[in-house]
């Protein structure tokens, strides 16, 4: 055992020699290494980086939220022709479905609205999101108040000028002053202010605008100035069942029940979308996937490349050292010697290569993250190990023939063809 662990000491050593003897040709050879590992460690990082702030987002989210609507949240076999023409889902079929489906724990009935401006005197907050709601989605989103309260079933029914607002919207328009009482201006109506949202903070993904740079509003106010059946508009549906329940026979019964009220007959399609926020989070999760699989297969080719620059750089360092080897193996030096000592340089090389790459990688996400603050770049200790691992992988690969050959040479052969 000590034998074998002298050899390979002796053999690394030798390897670090030759290396540091030929630096133009060692330089050149961790650059390409270099380069293929920051291609490929630097693709991984980003994309587990998307796919953390994506993750964090959906953590805030319920999963078992269900959105109906005429739109699909991801791909579907219908013909852009057969759903560009699929109706809103109407006023009268939310309340259908409040009234009939079992184990339905909130449903709230909202419009899809352009940004309008909120004036305030003489300030003015443009491009807020306006989010109509019926009074179910003060529980449906479990919002919290951090002053006054949500509108209430009966402003919601009259359709009345109140507003709930976002936390950075109120401190825009009323700065320190208490906005609860006050009427803003949108619509061209005026909007008495009952409540102000709990502040949010950023969030990597939410379905639809942040609650910060939002303002709620009964949804009948909305619908008497645009029609449900209005196709410039969306409408949707937005629900949840109760804990517990089997979801997919939920949506089962949901599908049943607005086929029944829209006359469809068993050969029909479904004129509407039931879009569960799970099938949503696996949708990414195959986005993210597939990313991941094509920045590995590009970012490849770059670590591809190094593999080659080395093994070609072996096939030269074994030419240049022939007469060196057949001297060695004229004075004793096993062929397992030979072998271990260019096969050491090749892994030295691509190591060092690929630590230099994962430090440019590591920089560049210090970098990223001084510049972006609302994303966080992250190199994780898997994508290390991933990237000192497939280094040293393509050392071994790249010099194994060399090494090889190497080992396998006469030793008076060499001696005379190394003259």
């Amino acid at each position: 055992m000590l034998i074998y662990l002298r050899v390979l000491k002796e053999s690394f050593f030798f390897a670090l020699n030759a290396l540091r003897t030929n630096l133009l040709r060692t330089f050149l050879s961790l650059l390409g290494v270099t380069i293929g590992i920051f291609a490929i460690i630097g693709v991984l990082a980003a994309i587990d980086s998307l796919e953390n702030e994506i993750q964090d987002g959906l953590s805030s989210l319920d999963i078992s939220t269900i959105y109906v609507l005429r739109i699909s949240f991801g791909p579907t076999d219908l013909e852009p022709y057969q759903y560009q023409k699929f109706p809103n889902v109407s006023y009268e079929e939310y309340l259908m479905l409040k009234r009939s489906v079992p184990d339905l724990a909130a449903i709230s009935y909202t419009f899809f609205t352009s940004p309008e401006n909120v004036k305030f005197e003489d300030k003015t907050v443009t491009g807020v999101n306006i989010q109509p709601h019926t009074a179910d989605f003060y529980d449906l989103e479990n919002l919290k108040l951090v002053d006054g309260r949500f509108f209430n079933e009966s402003e919601d029914l009259s359709g009345s000028p109140v507003v709930v607002l976002g936390y950075e919207i109120a401190q825009n328009l009323f700065d320190n002053q208490n906005p609860i009482g006050k009427r803003v201006r949108l619509y061209g109506n005026k909007f008495t202010v009952i409540g102000v949202l709990e502040k949010e903070g950023a969030s990597g993904v939410s379905m639809g605008p942040g609650k910060d740079e939002s303002a709620y509003i009964p949804v009948n106010f909305i619908r008497r100035i645009y029609s449900d059946k209005n196709q410039n508009t969306t409408t949707a549906m937005i629900m949840k069942p109760k804990p517990g329940t089997d979801l997919d026979e939920f949506m089962a019964t949901v599908e049943q029940r607005l086929r029944t009220a829209r006359g469809l007959k068993s050969e029909d399609i479904n004129t509407f979308f039931i879009n569960p926020l799970k099938g949503f989070a696996d949708f990414i999760d195959q986005v993210t996937g597939v990313m991941t699989l094509i920045g590995v297969i590009i970012s490849g080719f770059s670590m591809l490349v190094g593999g080659f620059g080395i093994a070609n750089i072996m096939f030269v360092s074994v030419k240049e050292r022939t007469n060196l080897i057949g001297i060695q193996k004229s004075l004793g030096a096993k062929s397992r010697f030979i072998l271990s000592q260019f096969l050491f340089e090749s892994i030295i090389l691509a190591v060092f290569g690929g630590l230099f790459g994962l430090f440019f990688v590591w920089l560049g996400t210090v970098v990223a993250n001084s510049i972006a603050e609302d994303f966080q770049f992250i190199l994780s200790i898997n994508n290390i190990i991933l990237g000192t691992s497939i280094s040293a992988a393509i050392g071994l690969l790249a010099g194994i023939i060399p090494a090889i050959s190497a080992s396998r040479m006469d030793p008076v052969e060499a001696i005379r063809t190394g003259m």
